[in-house]
């Protein structure tokens, strides 16, 4: 990367930085059991409201006993079961002619990530109906408040229910981009063990990384907090201790429980601290290809972890001493190796593959350029790398060889 725009990067950052104390932040309100909810609608005077799942959650039956309690308190349930893994602006745009049909006053999104980022860019085009989602994309372009927000995640992973960030498909242009506006934040979070009781293995194991990649990425940045640090180093220690109980029982409730508790800490700190180049990479790896955002995550942490370098030895470190893999006698160097090679353990014991398939040398430059706008100037990576540097990483994962291309 250029001087030039190193430094812009860098005084864009910091300016942010100065100014979280100052941000409408805020935090959803917790509900433990989705027993609890219909009730609270009624307390709220809610009558109509949708539900935005997908049909694999809706069809497991998981979405039942919610909308059974709302139709017993007379609360029309409209639902949108139609969310893909990586959520379209055509999504979006059929899940608010719903709401609009059935005079909806709230929103519910019941589901992994996809759902509560599909729930929030609904909200975002009933508050700016005249404007289209490529115009809302971005950071702090919505300032007007979304209808109220619920969020039931069934996967310990996006932390979504807490963070101002919703992700969406352009599946034309073959692009993922960011929304991040503070009205996004959800306004009640339901965390309910019982639910993710019957996400599968694979996606307890790519879900849990997705949600320590959001805390090492947010604890290693320039832009933490007390605050944050601390949320992260709870987060990785919950998910070194539990995710593989998740992955192997999944009706392990205290294990599912410090899951959830762990992605919503990781989510509490990233939306205060950001994320880094794993995601941005991440992002266009399931913009060109819908690449499962938590297994590009989990695949590509250790790879940009290492390519850091010294830059980042003394918190992955802490990090580690955290996650209870790293000894406080070792060095940082020591420490940080730990660490990583920790990461990549996880990843095998849960059967993660260490690289990605189909990708495609021809796409390589224009991920990396979508890559390379998303993260820079916004997040605060402790090395600032441009597109060339990012196309190394599409090589490094790529599950081939390009050498007949």
């Amino acid at each position: 990367m250029n001087i030039v725009k190193k430094i812009y990067c860098r005084i864009y950052q910091t300016a942010f930085h100065a100014a979280l104390p100052f941000l409408p932040y805020r935090e959803p309100e917790i509900i433990g059991s989705i027993n609890e909810l219909a009730d609270m609608l009624v307390l709220r005077g809610v009558k109509s409201l949708l539900l935005v799942t997908d049909a694999g959650i809706r069809n497991a039956g998981v979405t039942r006993g919610l909308e059974e309690s709302l139709a017993d308190k007379g609360i029309n349930c409209a639902v949108y079961d139609k969310t893909s893994a990586n959520p379209t602006v055509h999504n979006v745009e059929e899940a608010r002619e719903i709401y609009i049909k059935e005079e909806c006053e709230c929103l519910v999104a019941f589901g992994g990530g996809s759902a509560m980022d599909c729930a929030k860019a609904v909200g975002a085009r009933i508050a700016y109906p005249n404007r289209s989602l490529d115009k809302l994309k971005g950071t702090l372009r919505i300032f007007r408040k979304i209808p109220t927000l619920i969020a039931i995640p069934t996967t310990a992973g996006t932390g979504s229910e807490v963070t101002v960030t919703a992700v969406i498909t352009d599946a034309v242009k073959k692009h993922k981009y960011t929304m991040n506006s503070f009205p996004l934040i959800p306004s009640y979070a339901v965390l309910d063990p019982y639910v993710t009781f019957t996400l599968p293995p694979h996606l307890t194991a790519t879900t849990g990384m997705d949600a320590l990649t959001h805390a090492v990425e947010a604890y290693i940045g320039n832009s933490t907090s007390k605050q944050t640090r601390k949320l992260s180093l709870d987060a990785v220690k919950l998910i070194f201790e539990n995710i593989e109980k998740a992955y192997a029982q999944g009706d392990n409730r205290e294990a599912r429980e410090n899951m959830l508790k762990a992605s919503y800490y990781a989510g509490a700190s990233f939306t205060k601290s950001y994320v880094g180049y794993v995601h941005a990479v991440a992002h266009s790896l399931g913009g060109q290809y819908n690449t499962p955002h938590g297994l590009a995550n989990a695949v590509l942490m250790p790879i940009v972890l290492e390519e850091y370098g010294s830059a980042v030895y003394k918190k992955l470190y802490e990090l580690g001493i955290s996650a209870g893999v790293v000894n406080t006698g070792d060095t940082y160097e020591e420490g940080a190796k730990k660490f990583i090679s920790a990461i990549r353990v996880l990843n095998t014991c849960m059967g993660i593959p260490p690289t990605l398939s189909g990708i495609k040398k021809a796409d390589i430059p224009l991920m990396a350029r979508h890559a390379d706008k998303e993260a820079n100037p916004l997040y605060p990576v402790p090395v600032l790398m441009d597109a060339k540097k990012l196309e190394e990483f599409y090589y490094k994962v790529a599950d081939r060889s390009f050498d007949d291309e």
